[in-house]
């Protein structure tokens, strides 16, 4: 895996109205960050942001974190792919993963049952696609292509374009450990959604142990800087408790699952029954210090600093800060993150 750590700016979702941050990713290009980043859930989509910023820029990564296969089929997902990688000169990266029940089923429309077959088939018709070297076709029980029935006309294609890069890299955003497994066997890279620096390094080894030479884990940490810790981490908590209780149904949360992993089984339960009861101040309230301070980075400068020694020492290949748009915050972040 890769070991020489890369900082890069996490934007997430793209929010309505003048959420424009294109000086952010300006200034985070000149000041050397490896690559921006957005995602999606279901709201606005990953790609058209980075098209956005990646028309503004010249050098800086772009990637998605996350890109949900049920919204696209894999073909589309790769037309997406190959286009942005072409207009932008080769700077994508593509990350995908299949969220949960809740989304995939209640948004995109889509059965959610095996995850793990679906995203395996996906990822081998998107480099079908990429590669040219045949009509793209899936005998899968998910994505068959030519599609079985139908008007029985649908015949195997390959794509008018050349991708200017057969191989685009692609990082599965994973949670659980076969889907970590999955990533390390089929993937150039992992996008965790919550990760400790210093428990989950040993909670993923086993599922890490087959990934290859150069395999990224390109991890999104949320930078809460204030002179106040105690105020920083009261900040924190509130995406945590907000992912524990309302990211999932109460039988299935994969976000709460890996709290459990951690050792916070029942803090995390805690801060479930709370938040689906509606008392939303308490739930936050329930997560633990010791959990909101290592998911991220809080507190002043200084503190910052010296707990970025525990994310140095983990596989984290590429930290995507979060949270943070001024230059000077940015600068001090690459600083420390690069040296």
């Amino acid at each position: 895996m890769a070991t020489d750590m890369r900082i890069g700016l996490a934007l997430g979702y793209w929010g309505a109205g003048a959420d424009d941050a294109t000086a952010t990713v300006r200034a985070a290009e000149a000041l050397g960050y490896d690559s921006v980043w957005t995602a999606e859930a279901y709201g606005s989509d990953a790609f058209t942001p980075l098209t956005w910023y990646g028309a503004r820029t010249e050098r800086i990564g772009l990637g998605t974190a996350i890109a949900q296969i049920s919204a696209r089929t894999p073909v589309a997902t790769a037309m997406h792919a190959l286009t942005l990688d072409h207009l932008s000169g080769g700077r994508l990266r593509l990350g995908i993963g299949v969220s949960g029940p809740q989304v995939v089923e209640g948004w995109y429309g889509r059965p959610f049952p095996r995850p793990l077959q679906r995203t395996r088939e996906y990822l081998d018709i998107m480099r079908q696609v990429w590669r040219r070297e045949a009509p793209v076709t899936s005998g899968g029980p998910h994505y068959p292509l030519p599609l079985p029935g139908g008007a029985g006309l649908g015949r195997p294609l390959k794509s008018i374009t050349r991708p200017l890069r057969p191989d685009i890299p692609v990082y599965l955003g994973a949670e659980g450990p076969r889907n970590v497994a999955l990533a390390a066997e089929i993937a150039d890279g992992w996008v965790p959604m919550f990760y400790h620096p210093r428990i989950s390094p040993g909670l993923y080894a086993d599922a890490l142990a087959g990934a290859p030479e150069g395999f990224d884990v390109a991890c999104t940490v949320s930078v809460l800087p204030n002179p106040d810790t105690a105020a920083a981490l009261r900040a924190a908590k509130a995406p945590i408790a907000f992912y524990i209780g309302g990211m999932g149904a109460r039988s299935t949360n994969f976000h709460l699952d890996v709290f459990v992993r951690m050792g916070f089984e029942e803090a995390a339960h805690k801060v479930q029954e709370l938040f689906l009861a509606g008392r939303r101040a308490e739930a936050v309230e329930a997560v633990p210090d010791e959990l909101a301070d290592g998911l991220t980075l809080a507190g002043p400068l200084p503190r910052i600093a010296e707990r970025l020694a525990a994310w140095r020492a983990s596989p984290v290949g590429t930290l995507l800060v979060a949270g943070v748009r001024d230059e000077p915050t940015l600068r001090a972040l690459r600083d420390m993150v690069l040296g």
